[in-house]
C-alpha cells in the first residue's frame, strides 16, 4: 500500500511520462583523490521518482524523496579500489529548481578508502542503479549515465557511457606531474559504447521492436521491404538531427503517447484495411509517425550531454544512429525471412494467401494488444 500511496503523490504533484523503453538518462563527474573517490551523480527527478515508487519506506515530501535517492544512488554506485570496495557517504544535495520530472539533481557523494591504505592504482565503478526495478513483466528500468573520469591533477577522459552492462576503469599514475590540460576524448571508444547503445535500445525497446514488427508483417516483397524501413529510418534521422542541433524539443509526454499510438494504429491497419498496407498510405505513416520515434530515440540523452564538446556529440549521436539501424535490421530481416519462408512453403501446396493473412491477422492483433497496453500507461502517467 506505501508503495502504491507514494507512486500516487508522485504522479499527482510531479508527473513523468510512461516509457515503453524506461531509460533514465544522467551525467556522472568521477574523480579519483589519493584518499578517496569523489562522484557527481546528475539524475532527473523521474529517476528519483520511479525508485521512490518501489520504496516500501517512503515518505511523501519532496525533500525526504531526494534524501533517499541520494542514499539509494550511494547502494547502487559500487566503488572499488585496487579490488577492495570501498564503504560511501553522501556528501551533499542540490535538489533541482523545479520539481519538473525532466528537471535534474545533483548528488555529491565520497568513498573513502581505508586509513593508512596506499594511494589507488586502479579505481573501477560498477553501477546498478533502478536495475532491480520492472516497468513491466520482463521490462526492466535501466539508468545511463554520461560519463567524465579524471584522477587529481590530470586530464581524465569524457563522454564515456556508463550503465550496468559497463565499468568505468581510472589507472592511476601518481608519479606523473599535474596537468591542466583539458579531458581527453577516446574516440574509438566512444563510438564502440553509442554503437552498442544504440543496438540495445532496440533491441531492449518493446515499443521500437514492436512498431517495426508491425510494418514488417504487411509488407509481400524486398521491395515493400525496403521501402517501408527507408521512410521510418529518414524520419527518424531527420527528428534525431533536429533534436541534437536543438532545434525541436517536443515534451515527452507528448513523444511517448504518440509512440505508443503508432504501434496501435499500424496493427490495425493490418487487421482492418489490408489493402492500404502498401503504396503511399503505408509509407506516409511510417513516415509520419517515425519522426516522433527519432525524439524517443533523442530521450534524455542529449541532457545528459549538455557541456561536453561539439565533437563529443556528434561522434556519440552518429554512433548511436548506426546502433539503431543495426538493432532495426536485427528485427526486420529475421521477421522477413521467417514469413518469406513460409509462403514459400505453402505456395508448393498453392495455399500462399492463408500464411499472409494469418500472420498479419493474429501477429498483427498480438502487437496491437501490446500497443494498447503501452498507450494506456503513457496517457495514465501524464
Amino acid at each position: 500500500m506505501r508503495p502504491f500511496l507514494f507512486s500516487l503523490f508522485a504522479l499527482l504533484c510531479l508527473p513523468f511520462a510512461a516509457r515503453a523503453h524506461p531509460v533514465a538518462q544522467g551525467a556522472m563527474d568521477v574523480r579519483v583523490e589519493p584518499d578517496h573517490v569523489e562522484v557527481t551523480v546528475r539524475a532527473s527527478n523521474e529517476e528519483a521518482f520511479v525508485q521512490a515508487a518501489f520504496d516500501t519506506a517512503a515518505e511523501p515530501g519532496l525533500e525526504v524523496l531526494w534524501k533517499r535517492h541520494g542514499d539509494y544512488l550511494r547502494q547502487h554506485i559500487h566503488v572499488t579500489a585496487d579490488g577492495a570496495a570501498l564503504a560511501g557517504q553522501v556528501v551533499r544535495i542540490h535538489p533541482s529548481d523545479t520539481p519538473a520530472a525532466t528537471s535534474h539533481g545533483e548528488y555529491f557523494l565520497r568513498y573513502d578508502l581505508p586509513a593508512g591504505a596506499a594511494q589507488p592504482r586502479v579505481v573501477e565503478l560498477h553501477q546498478d542503479v533502478l536495475n532491480e526495478l520492472e516497468f513491466a513483466p520482463g521490462n526492466r528500468w535501466e539508468a545511463t549515465f554520461v560519463a567524465r573520469v579524471a584522477q587529481a591533477g590530470r586530464p581524465g577522459r569524457e563522454a564515456l557511457l556508463f550503465d550496468s552492462k559497463t565499468v568505468l576503469r581510472e589507472e592511476c599514475d601518481w608519479s606523473a606531474p599535474a596537468s591542466s590540460a583539458p579531458a581527453e576524448l577516446d574516440r574509438g571508444r566512444v563510438f564502440r559504447e553509442y554503437l552498442r547503445h544504440g543496438v540495445f535500445h532496440i533491441l531492449t525497446g518493446y515499443d521500437h521492436m514492436l512498431f517495426m514488427a508491425a510494418l514488417v508483417l504487411a509488407v509481400t516483397s524486398l521491395l515493400d521491404l525496403v521501402k517501408v524501413v527507408t521512410a521510418f529510418t529518414v524520419a527518424h534521422t531527420i527528428t534525431l538531427s533536429l533534436a541534437v542541433l536543438r532545434l525541436v524539443n517536443l515534451p515527452s509526454h507528448i513523444v511517448e503517447p504518440m509512440i505508443a499510438a503508432s504501434i496501435v494504429v499500424v496493427a490495425l491497419q493490418n487487421i482492418f484495411w489490408p489493402r492500404q498496407t502498401h503504396g503511399w498510405s503505408r509509407l506516409a505513416i511510417a513516415f509520419g509517425f517515425g519522426l516522433f520515434h527519432g525524439l524517443g530515440f533523442a530521450g534524455g540523452l542529449l541532457d545528459a550531454m549538455s557541456g561536453l564538446p561539439g565533437i563529443a556529440v556528434a561522434l556519440a549521436i552518429t554512433a548511436f544512429s548506426i546502433g539503431v539501424e543495426l538493432g532495426h535490421q536485427a528485427v526486420v530481416i529475421p521477421i522477413y525471412s521467417g514469413l518469406a519462408l513460409a509462403r514459400r512453403m505453402r505456395r508448393e501446396t498453392g495455399e500462399a494467401g492463408p500464411v499472409r493473412r494469418f500472420a498479419m491477422r493474429y501477429g498483427s492483433a498480438a502487437v496491437c494488444l501490446a500497443g494498447c497496453v503501452y498507450l494506456v500507461a503513457a496517457l495514465g502517467q501524464r
